[in-house]
Parts: C-alpha cells; structure tokens; sequence
C-alpha cells in the first residue's frame, strides 16, 4: 500500500509555477495492519497518515511534502523484510518508522544499518535497543521497565511471591526474561512459572497450577494479543482473589472489551499518559500533547485512540523534528538528530536520546494503571 499525503503540494501546483518544484521526502513504514497483531499495526498506520496529512497542510518539513510509503508486514518477519528493502532500494526513503512487533523489528534491523538509514521502531522488547545500534531507535517502554514498574507497585503493596504466567511469543518471552531477572531486585520471589502458546484458547489447566501453590500473593501476566484477555477471563471463572497484574502490551481498550469488564476489574498495569488523558492534571507536561493528539485521532477515525497510536506518533514527531534540526533529508543528518533529541513530549513519555541510549524513556514515563468500571484510572 502507498499512501501519498499531498493536499499542500497540490494547492501549491495550482497557484502556478512560482519557483522551483519542492522535491517530497519520502518516509517509509512497514506495519501489522493486517492479521494477529492488527490491534497494534492498524492504529499507528493511521495515525501516521493523519500526522503526514496535518504536517503537509501545514507547509511540509521546511518547505518540502511527505510522501509516506507504507506496506503491510502482516507481523511475518520474513515480510517485513521485503519490505525494508523494497522502501530502501526502490522506494528511497530517507528514515523508516514501523515494525509493530520485536519479531518484525528484528527482522528490519539488519537491513537499515547496511544501508544506513535511520529506524524508528514501535515496538517493546528490549534487545530492540540493548546493544545500541547505530541506526535504530525505539518509542514504546521497554518489557524490563515494564518489568520494574510493576514489582514497584507489588513492593508498595506488601507483596513479595507471585506466580506468572507467560506467552511464548517474541513478546512474553523477552517480559518473562526481564522480569526474572530483575525480580529479586525489589525483594519479589517468583514461585510459580507457567506458560502458554499463541493459539491457545483456554489458560485454566496453568491457573489452576499457580492457584494451587502455597504462599502465592499475586500474579503476572508477561503477553499481548488475545492470551492476556483469555488469561483474565479464565482468572475469573477461577475465582482467584488475587492481584493480577497485565504487561503495557495490553494497554487498550480493546483488551478491556475482549476480556469483559467484570473480569479486568481490578487488573493493574503500566501504560502511558493517553489512556488517561482526560483525568491528567492540567499541570502534567503531557496533557497538552496527549489530549490534541486523542481529539484528532477519535474526530478522524471515529474509534478510541490506542497506547500503540500513540507510539508511531512519537515517533513521527521525532522524526520530523531531526529533519527539521537537520536542514536536510540526508539519512545521516537526520541520524544524528534523532540522536540529539532532547526534552521532546510525546504521548509515551519525554525523550532524550544519546549515543547510548536509544529510547530516551525513564521509568517516570511510565503511568501505573488501574481498570474500573470498564475504564482506566490512575493508581498513586
């Protein structure tokens, strides 16, 4: 799929030849718009047009039009391959944004350092940036933050053994790692260890194991996609009184639907500012970039805005900054502008970027959440 955002640049043809022809600059996206990780792909695919369409209404990137190439990876990391070469070689875009998963950012990596173009990435594990790569950036928290913020909020709680309960996907398999190994850390033992597969459509025989463990105080879900709803619902019929605890890969509105509102009630997780940000205090310095980009987006699509939105349009608006710092579209100027960004508010949290750091994110960017009544709330 090619989308070309030109409203602008067509306005500007029709006012007649007054100088020479702006050239576009061409920004490439490879997404899960399509298939099992469509949840993650379809919003930030569209948020990314609209970011393209208001930007070039307003005059382009110093003067010049984007032109945005998006294709379709379906989450196949084989696909999204073909598709980063297809964007550099034929295409010649000047940075990528896009690789909605680990697996198909993964996948990506490899090509834009060979050819030397800058990748913004959307997804959330954190062998993504650890080691840095030169050419690669990311916008979601990490799984390993994700990880901490949670055994924070057990540790204000008293609680000190939890059991948990993985998906053996790319995702929950890197939170899994992370967690296990930063668990000890905040003085949390975890003494039961189950997991599931990707197609999966009944979790009980897993619970049923980790209600059954003596000393269990709560439980944790590392997973995204349809386990962790599948995974509450089953918690539910259980009747397991215990904290249950969901990764920010979950962090929508969808996953409250698709488990129920009766059985999420209760569940805790981090997520980012813009699933609340109509109850932000009106000094927190995300409200204003939180709340224009959720009215756009709903008055747009007509659908709510999601936390994976949310991370394509930070990303989006890193990028357009660097260009701008650069003056120019050269892959490398604008490399070393991402890398130079710093104090930039987005959605996901403030970011600053370094040689060693290419997220940019700290653990405060992190809002602990909790669902009631079919919604988010903010837990202190």
């Amino acid at each position: 799929m090619k989308v070309l955002a030109s409203t602008a640049l067509a306005a500007l043809m029709a006012a007649g030849p007054a100088g020479p022809a702006l050239a576009d600059i061409k920004i490439g996206s490879t997404l899960a718009m399509t298939g099992p990780a469509s949840f993650l792909g379809d919003p930030e695919a569209k948020t990314l047009e609209m970011l393209v369409e208001e930007v070039n209404a307003a005059g382009g990137i110093n003067g010049e039009m984007i032109e945005l190439i998006q294709y379709d990876d379906g989450a196949d990391p084989n696909k999204a391959r073909t598709f980063a070469v297809r964007l550099i070689e034929d295409d010649e875009v000047v940075a990528i944004i896009g690789g909605s998963t680990t697996g198909t950012t993964l996948a990506l990596m490899p090509e834009v350092d060979a050819a030397g173009i800058p990748f913004i990435s959307l997804a959330g594990s954190i062998s993504i940036i650890d080691p840095v790569e030169p050419y690669t950036f990311k916008t979601p928290h990490t799984d390993r933050m994700a990880c901490q913020k949670v055994f924070e909020d057990m540790q204000k709680r008293g609680i000190s053994k939890i059991g948990m309960i993985s998906g053996t996907g790319g995702f929950g398999a890197s939170m899994r790692k992370q967690c296990l190994e930063v668990a000890s850390d905040y003085g949390i033992d975890v003494i039961a260890d189950e997991s599931y597969g990707p197609k999966d459509a009944d979790m009980t025989p897993q619970l049923t194991n980790i209600k059954a463990t003596d000393g269990i105080e709560a439980v944790l879900n590392p997973g995204f996609g349809q386990g962790p709803a599948i995974v509450t619902r089953n918690y539910s019929q259980l009747g397991i009184d215990l904290p249950l605890y969901q990764s920010h890969g979950v962090a929508s509105q969808g996953f409250i639907d698709l488990a129920g509102n009766e059985a999420a009630e209760g569940v805790r997780l981090p997520g980012t500012a813009l699933l609340v940000a109509d109850i932000l205090p009106a000094d927190d310095p995300q409200t204003e970039i939180v709340r224009a980009y959720k009215t756009a987006f709903e008055q747009k699509y007509e659908m709510p805005v999601s936390t994976f939105g949310g991370y394509a349009h930070d990303a989006f608006r890193i990028l357009v900054a660097a260009i701008e710092k650069a003056g120019s579209s050269d892959p490398e100027a604008i490399r070393d502008a991402i890398e130079e960004t710093s104090g930039l508010v987005g959605t996901t949290g403030t970011y600053t970027f370094s040689a060693d750091d290419h997220l940019g994110l700290d653990l405060s960017a992190f809002k602990m959440l909790e669902i009631n009544n079919g919604g988010w709330t903010l837990v202190d």
